[in-house]
């Protein structure tokens, strides 16, 4: 957004009533640039959601607020201090394997990572100081690196808050939330302080007792294009948790359907960070430098198949991960003209250090029977990248961007034959077309090439850790994946924002979770064929309605293994929501959620039942700036999964072997919580 001075308007207004000569020379103030303008759709898929719509929403965890990207599934298998689960475009995302996650030019995403590559956890993030989410899906942005096969979601902060807020959350099975922001001028900007604390039970008959605590302070000055920021966070939590349990446990009556089979399940984490951003624009374009510091720690207690491996104490482990995480982005956009027509091009270079400890041991009740393996773990990651946007027609846009990466470093285990260094590069070509708009509507075509990183350690393996004497084969570091997609995007109707977008994309091997391992594991190429139609209508000021729905193939592209099928692939996700807001007085939204059937074994042979939940919110805002409002979440009870494996575990009596069952975490029964917000 572009706003002239004071000056500027009284000189217009002058002019338009004849009280300058027309012979004068009139001189016009520069112009004060206060925001970036809002960029061109790239694609049909990409979408932008703003900070209303993120509020608006009902959410049970911290977690759930990704959800307001249209495709995007959310979910746990365990307890809530640890990360989500996310779904998309035909991917079970585990904990972000296929999906690269930003929050203020802050990576989330942890490779070679103690519970699974790509682990990424947003509990460290207070929702309310959300500015906005960038949605952009497929690997078609060459500003986009490791893990942004399936898509990338770009969170921003806010820098200041109209008034400081205090907010109070009390609900079902000791759910207590406090909230404290607001924000003062501090010389030429502003400072912004928040704190959250969390505590939750959940209705499990072992109580999470997950207590969390979050903290934010955050300078800012100046514009997005001409300003400086500097952030601090930190966050400290722990909890115990009900882990997905076997199918026959609940059915033979050996735990309730909220109950568990080691109760001492459970974590720790904590995370600080210090992050700044630099932005200048000048008549060479705008210059961006971002850098960022994060400390994070792990332990995590896990057992998923109780008798299976060792019958005397269990199969219960420790994940353990310590890692500092140095890194930063230098771009810069620089406007030109070809043959008149307007340009811009834009080069950058990111990179990124992560100094990792991390171990696997044995464990019964959290305490410690023998190590797996332990590893010292130094990954390097270094990406250059540069694209160019021309208009050469009016109703003509072209995007072309070249993306080169290297990631590498060095493991130093306590099995010699397992140490070792790797390290690949790999480029990645993008383009983009768009033709209109006409009538409102815009055809896009998008095509690129992507990657995700493999562990660093499946790169440098020689022998099995358990044993330390069987050979494994290494998988490759980086994996190729290329995406192609064609949409459209039309407002032709007034209020309305519709899309469709038709999709593929090949992956030249899967993240899988495997069960009996507790993580993650390379595992065969695959290719996904969908369609996605989004939907955003407001017919009236105060109400605003949303569709959107997402179909996919998935399917392993070789002949190997028992079949095609990708276990835990979606192929239908759906979202549909009512919201209404007249500012004060009553308001109120109404949201469905609709997670389709997934394959649970490669032949098919086992599937998961689909699961549809709807929350809802209502409130009353007062003219003194107090609100309250009642949310209520899985609003008509429904008994379902909120995710689900099938693999091979062993309850005290059953055959050494195990038994290969469905194993589940269900959905949580209705809870209602209510808030009271003051706005001081």
């Amino acid at each position: 957004m572009r706003r002239a001075g004071a000056g500027a308007l009284l000189c217009l207004a002058m002019l338009a009533s004849g009280r300058l000569a027309a012979a004068q020379t009139l001189t016009l103030p520069p112009l004060e640039v206060t925001d970036a303008a809002p960029e061109p759709d790239p694609a049909a898929s990409a979408h932008d959601v703003p900070r209303e719509e993120i509020a608006a929403r009902p959410i049970a965890r911290t977690g759930e607020v990704l959800e307001a990207a249209p495709g995007l599934i959310v979910t746990q298998h365990s307890g809530e201090g640890k990360a989500n689960q996310y779904f998309l475009r035909g991917f079970n995302l585990d904990h972000g394997t296929d999906l690269a996650i930003q929050i203020d030019g802050m990576p989330v995403n942890m490779p070679t990572h103690a519970h699974g590559q790509g682990y990424a956890d947003t509990n460290f993030l207070i929702p309310e100081l959300l500015d906005g989410i960038r949605v952009r899906k497929g690997p078609y942005y060459a500003d986009d690196g490791d893990f942004a096969t399936a898509g990338s979601l770009r969170l921003g902060l806010v820098n200041t808050l109209d008034r400081p807020i205090l907010q109070g959350t009390v609900g079902s099975f000791g759910y207590w939330r406090g909230l404290a922001a607001g924000s003062t001028a501090l010389g030429a900007g502003r400072l912004l302080g928040a704190v959250e604390a969390t505590t939750y039970d959940g209705p499990w008959d072992r109580p999470d007792a997950l207590r969390r605590a979050n903290g934010m302070l955050r300078y800012s000055q100046g514009t997005e294009l001409d300003g400086v920021s500097l952030t601090g966070m930190a966050y400290a939590g722990r909890w115990h948790s009900t882990d997905q349990v076997a199918a026959r446990a609940f059915s033979e009556g050996l735990i309730d359907r909220f109950g568990t089979l080691d109760p001492t399940d459970g974590g720790r984490a904590r995370r600080a960070s210090l992050s700044g951003r630099w932005a200048r624009t000048g008549d060479y374009g705008t210059t961006r430098v971002s850098a960022y510091a994060i400390r994070s720690t792990l332990d995590l207690y896990n057992n998923f198949t109780y008798f299976l491996d060792d019958p005397v104490n269990g199969d219960q482990f420790l994940q353990r991960d310590r890692r500092w995480i140095l890194g930063g982005e230098a771009t810069h956009s620089l406007p030109w003209t070809l043959f008149g027509r307007a340009a811009e091009t834009r080069i950058g270079v990111q990179a990124r250090h992560d100094a990792i400890r991390l171990g696997l041991f044995r464990s019964a009740s959290r305490s410690l029977l023998s190590t797996v393996r332990e590893d010292r773990v130094e990954q390097h990651s270094l990406g250059v990248f540069s694209d160019t946007v021309i208009r050469p027609l009016d109703w003509l846009r072209l995007t072309g961007g070249l993306r080169g990466d290297w990631v590498g470093g060095r493991v130093r285990s306590d099995t010699a034959a397992n140490s070792g260094e790797a390290g690949e590069w790999i480029a990645s070509p993008k383009l983009g077309l768009v033709l209109g708009p006409w009538w409102a509507t815009e055809l896009f075509l998008n095509a690129g090439t992507g990657f995700h990183s493999n562990d660093l350690r499946g790169a440098t393996i020689q022998v099995d850790p358990n044993d330390r004497l069987t050979p494994l084969s290494r998988v490759p570091l980086l994996v190729r994946a290329r995406g192609a997609e064609i949409g459209i995007a039309t407002r032709a109707i007034p209020d309305l924002d519709s899309r469709l977008a038709v999709f593929a994309l090949t992956l030249g091997s899967e993240i899988l979770f495997v069960g009996d391992a507790g993580t993650t594991e390379a595992s065969r190429p695959s290719r996904r064929l969908g369609i996605e139609w989004t939907n955003h209508y407001r017919p009236l000021p105060w109400l605003g309605l949303d569709l959107d729905v997402s179909a996919t193939r998935a399917r392993f592209s070789d002949g190997e293994g028992a079949g095609r099928h990708i276990p835990g692939a979606p192929n239908l996700v759906m979202a549909a929501g009512v919201t209404l807001d007249r500012g004060l007085g009553w308001f109120g939204t109404a949201r469905l959620r609709y997670f389709g059937a997934r394959p649970l074994t490669e032949d098919d042979s086992e599937r998961s039942r689909a699961t549809a939940l709807v929350n809802a919110r209502i409130g009353y805002r007062f003219a003194n700036g107090l609100q309250a409002f009642l949310d209520a979440y899985n609003l008509f009870n429904i008994k379902a999964s909120q995710i689900d494996y099938f693999y091979a575990s062993r309850l005290p009596g059953e055959p050494p072997e195990g038994i290969a069952d469905r194993h589940f975490h269900p959905v949580e029964p209705l809870a209602v919580r209510f808030s009271l917000v003051a706005s001081l």
